[in-house]
This record gives C-alpha cells, sequence and structure tokens, in this order.
C-alpha cells in the first residue's frame, strides 16, 4: 500500500505544469500554421536570390550527335570500258558541339526593379509570420486566462458546496428534533444538487479550455495538461492603464499588421514601375563558338573540329512601337493597385485603434466592476453570515438562506469575472505596445 501511494504521488508532482510563457514558446516552435508561414517565408528569400541572379549572363552548351542508316544508297563506280552501279549498305555519323552565351545588358531597369519587388515581397512574408505568431500568442493568452477564470470558479463552487452540506446536515438534525419542517430540509437538498450540478459544468467547461490550448500547442494524446496557479491580487487587477492614444501610437510602430501594409504600397509602386519598363527598348548581348565533324571524310575527327569552328558574337536590340496596349494597361492596373494599398493601410490603422479602443475600455470597465464587486460581495458575505445565524438559531426560513447563499455566490462570480477581465485586457494592451504577455 505505501509503495502505491508513494508511486501516485510520484506520479502527480512528474506532471507538467504549464506557464503562460511556455505556452507561448512552445507554440511559437510547434504551431503548423506558423511553420507554414515559415516556410513561406523560405521561399521567399529564394525568390531574391533567383532575382538577383538574372543580373548574371546565362551560359549553356549544346552538342547533337546522329547516325544516318541508308541502307540501300547507290554508288556510281566508274570503270575503264563503262560505268557500273551497285547497291550496298551506307551508315553516316555527324555531330555538332556548340558554347553560347547571353546577356541581358539593358531592359529598362527591370532586373534591379524585379530584385526590390523580391526584397519586398520577402519581407512581407516574414511580417506575415510574425502577425501568426502574434494571433497565436493572443489566443493563448486568451484561453490561459480562461482556464484560471474557470480553475477559480470550481474552486469557489467546490467552496458552496461544502457550505451547503453543513446546511443541510444541520437542517436534518434540526428536522429530527422538531425544530424543522421536512419540506426546508428538501429545499436545502435540493439546492444542493443544483450546486453539484453547477460544479460539475465548471468543471466540464474548464476541460473544454484546456484542450483548446492543447490543440493549438499540437499537444495531442491523454496525458494531463495543467496550467500554473497564479495568485494574482488587487496589484494585478488594478495597475494603471496608459492613455488609449499612448498605447495606439506604440502599436503603429510594433504591429507587424502596420509594416506590412506600408510594404505593401512600396511593393505596389515597384510593380508601377516595372509595368513601365515596357516602353522602353532592350538590348541584350550574346556570344557562341562551335564546330562540327561527320564520317566519310578523309580528315581525323580534331582537325574537322578546327576546320569546321565558328565564333560569333552580337547584340540585339527591341525596341516597342505597339503592343495592343498591353504595357498601358499594366501601367493603369498597377496605379488601381497602389490605391487599393493605400486603402488597406488606412483600414488596417482603423483596426487597429478599434482593437486598442476595446482592450482600453474593457479594461477600465473591469477595473470598476472589480472594485465594486469587491465591496459587494463584503457585503453579501456579512449578510450571508447573518442569515446563516439567524437559520441555526431558527429566525430564518431555508428561504431566505438560500436566497442569501445565491446572492453571495453571484457576487463571488461578479468579482471573479470582472478579475480575470481585466487582467486579460491589460495583458493585451502591454502586448499591443511591444512588451510581453503577462499578467
Amino acid at each position: 500500500m505505501t509503495f502505491i501511494c508513494l508511486s501516485l504521488v510520484l506520479s502527480v508532482k512528474s506532471q507538467k505544469v504549464w506557464t503562460l510563457q511556455e505556452c507561448i514558446d512552445y507554440a511559437l516552435t510547434n504551431n503548423i500554421q506558423l511553420q507554414k508561414n515559415k516556410i513561406a517565408s523560405q521561399k521567399a528569400e529564394q525568390d531574391l536570390i533567383g532575382s538577383k541572379a538574372t543580373k548574371l549572363p546565362s551560359v549553356l552548351f549544346n552538342s547533337n550527335q546522329n547516325v544516318a542508316w541508308r541502307p540501300f544508297s547507290q554508288q556510281t563506280i566508274n570503270l575503264t570500258n563503262g560505268t557500273m552501279t551497285s547497291s550496298q549498305s551506307d551508315i553516316n555519323y555527324n555531330g555538332s558541339y556548340a558554347l553560347s552565351g547571353n546577356w541581358t545588358v539593358w531592359n529598362g531597369g527591370r532586373i534591379s526593379k524585379n530584385i526590390e519587388k523580391s526584397k519586398y515581397s520577402q519581407r512581407i512574408a516574414d511580417l506575415t509570420t510574425q502577425q501568426t505568431a502574434n494571433s497565436i500568442q493572443e489566443q493563448i493568452t486568451q484561453l490561459y486566462i480562461q482556464i484560471l477564470y474557470e480553475n477559480e470558479t470550481v474552486r469557489v463552487d467546490s467552496e458552496t458546496i461544502k457550505k451547503t452540506q453543513l446546511q443541510v446536515d444541520r437542517a436534518r438534525e434540526m428536522q429530527k428534533v422538531g425544530s424543522l419542517a421536512k419540506v426546508d430540509v428538501s429545499q436545502l437538498e435540493s439546492q444542493l444538487t443544483q450546486d453539484q450540478y453547477l460544479i460539475v459544468n465548471a468543471q466540464s467547461q474548464l476541460e473544454v479550455y484546456k484542450l483548446q490550448l492543447k490543440q493549438l500547442l499540437e499537444i495531442h494524446g491523454e496525458e494531463a495538461f495543467n496550467i500554473a496557479n497564479l495568485s494574482l491580487g488587487d496589484a494585478a487587477v488594478l495597475t494603471v492603464i496608459p492613455p488609449k492614444s499612448e498605447i495606439y501610437q506604440a502599436a503603429l510602430t510594433s504591429r507587424p499588421e502596420i509594416e506590412s501594409s506600408k510594404l505593401s504600397i512600396e511593393s505596389s509602386k515597384i510593380d508601377k514601375a516595372i509595368a513601365q519598363t515596357g516602353l522602353y527598348p532592350s538590348i541584350n548581348a550574346n556570344a557562341g563558338i562551335g564546330s562540327s565533324n561527320s564520317s566519310g571524310v578523309n580528315t581525323g575527327i580534331f582537325k574537322q573540329l578546327k576546320t569546321n569552328m565558328s565564333n560569333t558574337i552580337g547584340l540585339t536590340l527591341s525596341i516597342p512601337i505597339f503592343d495592343q496596349k498591353q504595357t498601358k494597361v499594366s501601367v493603369q492596373k498597377a496605379e488601381l493597385a497602389i490605391q487599393s494599398s493605400e486603402l488597406d493601410l488606412v483600414s488596417t490603422r482603423k483596426q487597429l485603434y478599434s482593437e486598442v479602443e476595446n482592450f482600453w475600455l474593457n479594461a477600465t470597465t473591469a477595473q470598476q466592476q472589480y472594485l465594486a464587486a469587491k465591496t459587494n460581495l463584503s457585503s453579501m458575505q456579512q449578510s450571508y453570515d447573518l442569515v446563516s445565524e439567524q437559520f441555526r438559531v431558527g429566525l430564518k426560513n431555508t428561504v431566505e438562506l438560500i436566497t442569501g447563499k445565491n446572492n453571495l455566490l453571484q457576487a463571488e462570480s461578479q468579482k471573479i469575472q470582472s478579475k480575470y477581465t481585466a487582467l486579460y485586457n491589460l495583458a493585451m494592451l502591454r502586448f499591443y505596445q511591444g512588451q510581453q504577455v503577462k499578467f
């Protein structure tokens, strides 16, 4: 028996207890969507390398080897007293070899603009990864605070059940001595059942939030998942909230969605510049060296290659005259894309301000509700203690006792709800200021 108890104790101690920062760090390493965003960023980096490489010349080697078989070819043989024609099989071979190079000397600056475009695309891909990471941290924080809230709700419900059980036991003793009617005892027993139902619901909701957090962390399996209990008092809940404008200005410089929207405008401008290169002429340089050899020639292969060697060098000039308005249309579409990107930036800024304003308002309201809930809870506790004592001596009935207990439970629930609402919104305000997520 001692060994079994010791094993259970060691098993409980060995279970992982997750802090908020550990959850965030684990998710940033293992979340699938975030890993896919990182791969997309790496692809953008390779696109940039490819764009830079287009400034270099291209070199290509070609070789053709051919064998021809003429089984019925005619060969004429001259004789002294006339001519004679004979039929024979004939196989011929020939090969060619060429080394060629091509280099874009000028194409209206398209190459350098494509490189600049790739730089913007890579940076935007990195910022998209940061946006996903921020979203994951916000979701983890929300689920973590929900679990803390449900943990405290379960604790309060457990204490309530203990109090109700004591009242039921007391009522049964009073019934035995004839000082309380059976119907009053039944009412208290019914209240106990309702309290047990509430705690079952709270525990069920707690497990739902734990499951959602595990899924977000990409943790699978039947292993128990528990978070660290935090002792968060008035100092954490009632911390001073900075002005909205201060938080918003900090968010404008720290949030990746704002920087991404700005870069999208610059990228659209580059697209317009790339489209305009279609109006300019382009110059390409080319050079090559090649040779060939064949059978049926009374000359060695190396001498043939030397004799047949040819070298070329040249420039190709292309001047656009009429392209069915394709360049003009591309430029106009690029201009419209710039306008759309500018509107996206305005929308993103408005959305950011709305989020900051909501967090600020919720945090401010929750702090005020917390202070009011504390005062109300103190009053409800005193009232309930008085009603309980009066019930014990027979001055109050069960209805009044149950009403007092429900009022106390509601006051405790309001305090818990306002507490964790304030903690969550305060954490989000700090996060939007560019600080680490913490309570």
